[in-house]
């Protein structure tokens, strides 16, 4: 929020591709402790970096369809990441798989440095809002505006509705990451599944998410005049109605399995795509939508932190042992799974009043 976000995004992509090469060049762990960990801090420049962009270049009306395309980005680097790095490191050994998009990283962040601009007035230009006639239902007060940009995001902490779509974050994320962790070994336990069998299954969701996040912000931009809570709603109801038949269809029916983990994947991305940042950026003042983005993204982590103790202490209690033979009951966690995403989908609704800010 109170950088050159031109300088600033491109800093921390080149910073992130060096310590990638660094990796690659030494294999120290008590380096490569430290080195990861700077890894993380930088890559973490990037969501911020990018929600800033476009909260300044696109208007309320046509972000959520630009958001929903960005938000693919997650899921592309993801599947190229699994695929391109696998390769390299098969063919040239595991330092290349570093050197690879460490080398790749430092082009694109050349690149971005070119083609990005900052903020709009900066080169003398109008703000998006004005220039598209654009502005958010919610003025912002003459109070607001003399107030200083960290004044300003302080204010986000006074904001019930944006610790109401956090908390819907953070339980939505829960369910998102327990998918991630569990949902292999649920199809193995529960299903009868092969491991390379579930780990398609899952592969699934990948694909289905990209779609989903496109089509939200297309959605919401186009046939409710970018209105997130009725898109965030149906999204949700269809949700919670794909893991109802993820964990309670016959085990036999492997097309219906399959087609529900497909649109499971579809609706989720699109809700995280909504409740993990543009909502968020849509009812915060503009000028702070770094901080705004920041805040839920504490939320999301959170809740996939304590997914993780959660659920490990549910399964744990519903597994023994008979022969020598370790069988698990999964009844208890997939009770907590599906909860927390009705509670996401009852919290979001509850913001269906919120109003658009400049």
């Amino acid at each position: 929020d109170h950088a050159n976000i031109k300088r600033f995004f491109s800093f921390g992509l080149l910073v992130s591709a060096l310590i990638n090469l660094a990796m690659g060049a030494f294999a120290s762990f008590v380096l490569w402790t430290v080195l990861w960990g700077l890894n993380g801090w930088f890559q973490g420049f990037g969501s911020p970096s990018s929600v800033v962009t476009m909260s300044h270049w696109f208007s309320n009306r046509e972000r959520g369809r630009y958001y929903g395309i960005w938000s693919t980005a997650h899921s592309i680097g993801e599947g190229l990441t699994f695929v391109g790095t696998a390769a390299l490191v098969s063919l040239w050994g595991w330092q290349v798989g570093f050197y690879g998009p460490g080398i790749f990283c430092v082009f694109v962040a050349i690149g971005l440095y070119l083609a990005l601009q900052d903020r709009p007035r900066t080169i003398g230009l109008p703000t998006i809002a004005d220039w598209k006639n654009d502005h958010g239902v919610a003025k912002i007060t003459d109070e607001i505006k003399k107030l200083s940009t960290t004044q300003v995001q302080l204010q986000i902490l006074k904001m019930p509705s944006m610790w109401v779509l956090g908390l819907s974050c953070a339980a939505m994320s829960a369910t998102r990451y327990a998918i991630n962790s569990w949902g292999i070994l649920y199809l193995q336990e529960a299903k009868g599944y092969a491991l390379v069998g579930a780990g398609g299954i899952l592969g699934l969701n990948t694909l289905a998410g990209i779609a989903g996040c496109a089509a939200y912000g297309f959605i919401s931009d186009k046939l409710f005049q970018a209105r997130r809570p009725p898109v965030t709603l149906a999204y949700g109801i269809l949700e919670v109605v794909a893991l109802l038949v993820i964990f309670y269809s016959p085990s036999a029916n492997p097309i219906l399995l399959t087609a529900a983990f497909g649109v499971y994947g579809f609706s989720l991305s699109g809700i995280l795509a909504a409740l993990g940042g543009l909502f968020a950026i849509d009812i915060a003042p503009k000028r702070v939508s770094g901080a705004a983005m920041g805040f839920i993204g504490v939320f999301s982590y959170l809740g996939a932190a304590l997914q993780e103790q959660i659920s490990g202490i549910l399964i744990q209690s519903g597994t023994h042992i008979v022969d020598g033979v370790r069988h698990y009951n999964f009844d208890t966690a997939i009770l907590f799974w599906i909860g927390t995403s009705v509670l996401s989908l009852i919290l979001a609704t509850t913001l269906w009043k919120v109003k658009m800010a400049d």
